[in-house]
């Protein structure tokens, strides 16, 4: 059975990231449909067809451009009385006790060995990792030892982290007008070793030892300087290395009833080391008595440029988020571009929606936000209209749903429900399931197009929703997490 490497997803997501950047392009986040979905008004699932793309552009309300985007993963706090797994490099995906935590501080560390008591029993972690941001592995008195990755900044969280995500990203470079975080993350990411054994996965503990075996490490190295370097805070340390290139290294097996429980390399002072420069490594185990089934061992290495290189890497990330924030009406130059004072139920992401001006034919919108609704301005009107009823032309028998009413104007949107057509020029418009009612304008043109053609553009993601009603006071601060 083939696969999809989570290499080739986070190419993916390179080249979307690349598209959203180039500036022949626009992204925007649209929302829409102030109608019930049903009787008991429950989101149906978007389904993946053009139908289902139809009926998002006929409800939409409005628009927004996309300014902020990130690479994302999981979200996981650290939570005392938690057990987290070593990080592995034979886990697919995440484990269900998760390798890497958030702090109180929104800073990432990822778990390198986990805690055991002597008879090889995962332990809960109990003391939260935090400092150590140099990206050298550190331990905690309760038996963890963890590696700083990156912190997120105040900034990013207010963008990015939400209940189940967190933003990730690669630090290219720094300059003095850096964020801290930005310089501590670009110091973690030289800090970086290629090649690194990150610590000794059992695969079987193996059955019958009566003493503690030894565990012989042996690897093809990128160059020659193969070896082992302590935990010290500089995460340096002196090497270990054995009689020829290949065995660079022996340490010790833990047993307990007969069985291999730990694994690890230690130098005569009892710190822990991490290789360093293995192309590939394997284990032997020798010793310990006569076995009855003897222990399978192997080495956990870390990604191909070293922990620490590429959080999105380390931390598998194969998500994209893009965000926006509607305050109120988004009021531009007199016109209000949200509605407020209706709900929406649809969310989606809109790729080059075209201008409805006549004279911009073909030509992408830019504007940073957009109203998408159709407009009839009303030369009197003899009872109020009310938003979410239903309107019919006298002359016309033209049909539309009501989302916003402005004085004299309607803003208003057409579905397979209602019909599609125009309305005649000064005709009496009345409400079917209501009150409302009144005279189009016969001196002027009284329909106003929308900013924005709901035909044109790429609809790129589609999210069905249960009801949010808007305020002139509301934020509406929506995420849209894309997973490949």
């Amino acid at each position: 059975m083939a696969i999809l490497t989570t290499k080739q997803k986070k190419l993916a997501i390179e080249q979307l990231i690349a598209d959203f950047d180039s500036s022949t392009n626009a992204y925007y986040i649209g929302i829409g449909r102030s109608e019930d979905w049903n009787d008991s008004d429950v989101a149906p699932t978007a389904q993946s067809h053009l139908y289902e793309e139809e009926d998002f552009r006929d409800g939409l309300q409005s628009v927004k451009k996309v300014i902020d985007r990130t690479f994302i993963v999981p979200r996981y706090n650290w939570s005392s009385g938690a057990i987290y797994s070593a990080y592995d490099d034979k886990q697919i995906g995440y484990p269900t006790q998760t390798y890497y935590v958030m702090n109180d501080n929104n800073q990432i560390y990822i778990c390198l060995q986990q805690s055991k008591d002597a008879t090889g029993n995962a332990q809960a972690s109990t003391v939260q990792p935090t400092g150590n941001t140099t990206g050298a592995p550190f331990a905690t008195a309760d038996g963890y030892i963890w590696k700083f990755s990156y912190s997120i900044s105040a900034i990013d969280a207010n963008k990015f982290v939400a209940a189940n995500f967190i933003p990730v990203k690669l630090q290219t470079a720094t300059d003095s007008s850096s964020q801290a975080s930005d310089i501590e993350q670009f110091t973690v990411q030289n800090n970086s070793r290629k090649g690194e054994i990150l610590g000794f996965a059992i695969d079987s503990g193996g059955a019958g030892y009566t003493s503690n075996p030894t565990l012989t490490v042996n690897a093809y190295g990128y160059d020659s300087a193969l070896g082992f370097r302590g935990t010290d805070s500089a995460g340096g340390g002196g090497r270990l290395t054995g009689t020829t290139l290949m065995e660079i290294a022996k340490g010790g097996l833990t047993i307990s009833g007969g069985i291999v429980v730990k694994a690890e390399i230690i130098d005569s002072s009892g710190t822990l080391m991490f290789g360093s420069g293995q192309r590939k490594a394997t284990v032997t185990v020798s010793g310990g008595g006569s076995p009855t089934k003897p222990a399978s061992v192997r080495p956990i290495i870390g990604c191909d440029d070293g922990m620490g290189a590429d959080p999105r890497d380390d931390l598998k990330s194969t998500g994209l988020m893009m965000s926006i924030k509607a305050t109120g009406s988004e009021t531009t130059d007199g016109q209000s571009d949200f509605v407020v004072g209706n709900d929406f139920r649809t969310v989606g992401i809109i790729r080059n929606p075209l201008q409805t001006d006549s004279s911009a034919n073909g030509v992408v919108y830019a504007e940073n936000t957009g109203l998408a609704l159709k407009k009839l301005k009303f030369s009197s009107v003899t009872q109020a209209f009310t938003s979410d009823n239903r309107i019919k032309g006298a002359t016309s028998n033209v049909e539309a749903l009501i989302d916003r009413v402005d004085s004299s104007n309607v803003f208003y949107h057409q579905t397979r429900n209602t019909g599609y057509g125009d309305f005649a020029t000064g005709e009496s418009i009345s409400e079917i399931n209501g009150n409302g009612a009144g005279l189009l304008d016969s001196s002027q043109a009284p329909f106003i197009k929308p900013e924005i053609d709901t035909r044109d553009g790429e609809i790129l993601y589609i999210d069905n929703r249960a009801s949010v009603t808007r305020a002139s006071d509301q934020t509406e601060d929506i995420k849209v997490v894309i997973q490949i």
